[in-house]
């Protein structure tokens, strides 16, 4: 598994992962500067209804320009911290609709004897990525109770959250790369047969996206070191298959 991680970080800068990273941050940036837009107007606004009231309480100009000021810092600041939380979230989000050409790239450079991938219908792989959100949302809400519970018991806090994105983002990581060369039967036999290596690997990949810097690149590498891990599992099966076949 170390190897199959170590294969996907010498990738990073391939040409296709570079190309899928410059367009996430390019749409990501897009996003963004929309966003920032529409924050400074509604901040403007908000900020000229409160001198509109506040001057209607006579408190003072000199008071007014206090809140003002206030005012106008506190939401540029929280503007800021919230964009600083929100753009891993957004680059991840735009990421994911360009993974296959990341799986491309990594069969091309270390699995070129494969044949052409099974067609994929675009719509099935949007509604797979957000079922997939959604379900992720839905399960860390549930859990945040016990997150919280849990927030000043350390190791158990970490336990919790990794297990259960561990479980998530093993399951859909492995599903993306897998449902290129196995039906969605094929795929559930997998995953079930070697459940426990995928919940580990689930689990980097969500130490990963824990990581700052690191957390703008995880759905690239995450994206090739599954598909390593899924080649191996599946030359494996095969080859165990192939040896109980030919026992007398």
């Amino acid at each position: 598994m170390f190897a199959a991680l170590a294969k996907a970080f010498g990738q990073i800068f391939d040409p296709a992962f570079r190309r899928v990273f410059a367009l996430s941050l390019g749409a990501s940036l897009a996003v963004f500067v929309v966003l920032w837009m529409a924050a400074w107007f509604g901040l403007a606004w908000a900020g000229a209804a409160l001198s509109d009231w506040m001057a209607g309480q006579e408190p003072g100009g000199f008071w007014i320009q206090v809140v003002e000021w206030i005012f106008g810092a506190g939401a540029v600041v929280g503007v800021l911290v919230v964009s600083f939380f929100l753009f891993p979230a957004i680059m991840v989000v735009v990421m994911s609709f360009l993974l296959d050409d990341i799986a491309e790239a990594v069969e091309r450079r270390h699995y070129p004897g494969l044949p052409a991938p099974r067609d994929q219908p675009v719509g099935a792989a949007v509604m797979s990525g957000l079922v997939f959100a959604g379900v992720t949302l839905a399960l860390n809400l549930l859990a945040l109770p016990l997150y919280l519970l849990l927030l000043f018991v350390p190791p158990f806090n970490f336990f919790v959250f990794y297990l259960l994105n561990g479980y998530l983002l093993g399951r859909e990581y492995f599903e993306l790369v897998a449902a290129r060369r196995l039906d969605m039967a094929g795929v559930g036999r997998l995953r079930r047969a070697y459940r426990g290596r995928l919940l580990l690997a689930g689990a980097v990949i969500a130490f990963l996206l824990t990581v700052p810097i690191v957390n703008l690149v995880t759905p690239i590498v995450a994206t090739g070191f599954m598909l390593h891990v899924f080649e191996g599992l599946r030359r494996r099966q095969a080859s165990a298959t192939a040896s109980a076949a030919t026992r007398p």
